[in-house]
């Protein structure tokens, strides 16, 4: 008889909890499959993705084979079945979330007709959304708390995964499939990808930056962040051996601070399962009925990093440049847009959602939905962050401003968090035209924050009834 490995956002050989009990099997399929319904035309988020599936595939090739598979998932698991006749067991990490879940929730129908074994496993956090709950029927809903329970549930350990190559079908069951994705993937631009590179920047994190990670995570010039978050993506480095490395080090501020960053990981996925439509609906019910101005020219400006504020405009341009921002930027540049431009946060999560080679759906909402006031545990609304002030705080002699926005390079470090404030003559001095080198502020910040507060409070008193 003969099972299948179906992996999805779990690209490593290496502690992967499905992979190590499906490993043990004698006739073995490793299984990839991809939904052309799920992509997004030019996304460096998705072009991200498949380079770490290529290269994945590229690994396994030295002693076994990744089986491609192109099309709808119910249609690829029913060609699959005709194709191996004997499959009678299926492997994979389940997802709790979005459209994995839904999948997944099709997939065992399939199963169960077919009469397939199933043997699904949580893989991808510390925790699963019913492992810390506030009560059996009921989950958390603040941070705190869960952090505190949380913290006291057993960690598992890393699984060591050893694959016998002599089981694994190494002929192709559909080339024309393989030779779709070869397509797919020909231009796909060329990153750090696979467990060995997943696994040297973990090492590098926790030799270089985890001691001072409190003090230093927030300064984008420094770059102390992890970088782990577009790995844990892809599933090529696992949760658990990351918390197992920190468990290693000397306990510290910085370590403390990286571990409840991991928790927030796990916390958001849980507010995910327990709100499923949070993608597209504000989970605080007293702001559904914001009154967004979703200004398109005003939308182009920030995803361009073209507004006249010029941390905004450099976190922008970063992401646009790189796939990648700043977790303090994200925070800014989602403050911006929902309460300056008065822009819904849904198009700001949707392109993120397009750009962010790091993209977690659980994760980027979350977050989305935390700066604009309508999730869970949420910033308030009236706590808006001033773009200028950020600046000067997180950024303030412009080092990160000027490595993105070059046309600001030559500017002396009292005006580089407000250009316009410099003279003609000053602007002649240092080379550039303010409104016509670099743009003037889109908007007045104080007079946008008056606005963004009223617009909250009459959604909330919309939602009273008393409007």
């Amino acid at each position: 008889m003969t099972s299948v490995m179906w992996f999805r956002r779990d690209l490593r050989v290496s502690d992967n909890k499905a992979l190590y009990h499906a490993s043990k099997e004698d006739d073995l399929i490793l299984l990839f499959q991809v939904n052309p319904a799920q992509f997004i035309t030019g996304s460096p988020s998705h072009q991200a993705f498949f380079a770490s599936v290529a290269h994945f595939q590229q690994e396994l090739a030295k002693t076994a084979r990744l089986q491609i598979m192109f099309g709808d998932p119910m249609e690829c698991l029913q060609q699959l079945k005709e194709a191996v006749p004997t499959w009678d067991k299926v492997f994979f990490n389940r997802d709790e979330t979005g459209y994995g879940a839904s999948r997944d929730a099709a997939a065992q129908q399939f199963f169960d007709e077919q009469q397939i074994e199933v043997h699904a496993f949580h893989d991808s956090y510390l925790h699963s959304a019913e492992e810390v709950k506030k009560s059996p029927t009921e989950y958390y809903k603040i941070f705190t708390p869960y952090y505190k329970k949380w913290r006291e549930e057993i960690k598992e350990m890393p699984l060591k995964v050893t694959l016998k190559p002599e089981n694994i079908r190494k002929e192709s069951i559909f080339p024309k499939y393989e030779e779709q994705f070869a397509e797919l993937v020909r231009d796909v631009p060329s990153l750090d990808n696979g467990e060995q590179a997943a696994n040297a920047r973990l090492a590098s994190f926790i030799k270089e930056d985890l001691t001072d990670y409190d003090k230093a995570r927030d300064f984008p010039e420094l770059d102390k962040t992890s970088h782990l978050s577009r790995y844990l993506r892809t599933g090529e480095i696992s949760i658990r051996t990351i918390w197992q490395a920190l468990q290693q080090t000397e306990t510290t501020e910085g370590r403390a601070t990286f571990e409840k960053e991991l928790c927030w990981r796990d916390f958001y996925n849980m507010i995910y399962v327990s709100f499923p439509e949070q993608k597209n609906e504000p989970i605080q019910e007293n702001y559904r009925y914001i009154e967004w101005e979703n200004n398109r020219v005003f939308f182009k400006r920030w995803q361009e990093g073209q507004t006249g504020f010029p941390l905004v405009d450099a976190a922008m341009r970063q992401l646009k440049e790189t796939g990648w921002m700043h977790n303090r930027l994200r925070m800014i540049t989602a403050s911006f847009l929902t309460k300056d431009l008065l822009i819904d946060w849904r198009f700001g999560e949707k392109y993120f959602q397009q750009m962010l080679i790091d993209y977690d759906s659980a994760s980027n909402i979350g977050g989305w939905q935390w700066a604009a006031s309508t999730g869970t545990d949420a910033v308030p609304y009236f706590r808006i962050f001033n773009p200028t002030t950020q600046s000067e705080k997180f950024d303030p002699t412009g080092k990160f401003i000027r490595m993105y926005v070059k046309e600001l390079a030559n500017i002396p470090d009292k005006f580089i968090h407000q250009p316009e404030k410099m003279s003609e003559t000053e602007q002649k001095e240092h080379g550039i035209i303010i409104g016509k080198d670099y743009p003037l502020p889109i908007v007045d910040h104080k007079e946008r924050r008056k606005l963004a507060i009223a617009r909250y409070e009459f959604s909330k008193e919309h939602y009273r009834g008393n409007i």
